[in-house]
């Protein structure tokens, strides 16, 4: 089985609608997929009615968060999603994104990038607007090469020159609230130094203590000595260790099925979870 877990679609800052993502992956040769948009479930309802013979879906989110200043992601599987407080924590993010992304416009103007309200939105379409919809513009305008480009301090990273923060939900929190929707949690890419400052592996440690199921080592993100070290963490303090894609469509560079998680791991995932369940396509299967 090849199992991808980590995924973007149109209702957040992917490319493909949800349709076209289970599509893509059926294509490339994945057995099941997650789509975990960021702070929506939006997309489930449109990938689940096309989901190809073959092909099953994890449904999810990758929920932001912040701890001590620094800014991380929490993928959140087969949680229910119409558990009241999780739900309201999700919309709580979200409501803040038109705010941020629109501050965010007024530091590039002031810095003299032509960049406008409407050309960010138009970018996002229905889908969660957030910076890589802003970083998409500035590659547009030419101000960046590309979307990655717009992650330094001059442009959008933690505490760039047009960083504006946003609400975001204190990773043990998100563990507590994700369990009792009765889902199971990952932290993504917890070793992406190029994308920001880090959590130090002390708190890892300490968010294991608190639930947090598994890290994300197998991603683009990491480097082998980087992996090598997450995975030795993992052992040591119980947590699962899953990999992927991170797709974003056409905006990054990784491609599907890139880096997969192991069958087994995903099986301990699935077991795990008692808000959802795995959605099989025709003559899929679930673990």
């Amino acid at each position: 089985m090849r199992i991808d877990l980590h995924t973007h679609s149109t209702a957040s800052d992917g490319t493909d609608s949800p349709a076209e993502l289970v599509r893509n992956a059926a294509a490339s040769g994945l057995d099941v997929v997650a789509l975990t948009d960021h702070d929506t479930t939006r997309g489930h309802a449109a990938a689940g009615a096309a989901l190809p013979e073959g092909l099953t879906l994890v449904t999810g989110a990758e929920l932001s968060c912040r701890l001590d200043g620094v800014g991380m992601h929490m993928l959140a599987y087969l949680f229910d999603p119409e558990e009241p407080a999780l739900l309201a924590e999700r919309e709580l993010v979200r409501d803040d994104r038109v705010p941020r992304a629109k501050g965010m416009i007024a530091k590039l103007n002031e810095l003299g990038v032509p960049v406008t309200w409407e050309h960010v939105a138009r970018i996002a379409g229905d889908g969660s607007v957030g910076r890589p919809h802003v970083a998409s513009a500035l590659v547009e305008l030419g101000v960046v090469p590309t979307v990655s480009d717009a992650f330094t301090d001059d442009w959008l990273a933690d505490g760039g020159r047009a960083y504006v923060p946003k609400h975001e939900t204190d990773p043990f929190e998100a563990i507590r609230l994700v369990k009792a929707a009765g889902g199971v949690t990952v932290f993504a890419h917890p070793g992406a130094a190029k994308r920001g400052r880090t959590v130090p592996e002390p708190t890892i440690a300490k968010l294991a203590e608190a639930g947090l199921d598994g890290i994300e080592v197998d991603h683009m993100d990491h480097d082998a000595a980087t992996r090598d070290r997450l995975r030795s963490l993992a052992a040591d303090v119980g947590l699962l260790v899953t990999g992927s894609s991170d797709y974003h469509g056409s905006r990054k560079t990784c491609v599907l099925g890139e880096y997969t998680t192991d069958p087994e791991v995903y099986g301990e995932i699935t077991r795990r979870a008692t808000g959802a369940f795995p959605v099989p396509g025709a003559g899929g299967h679930c673990a």
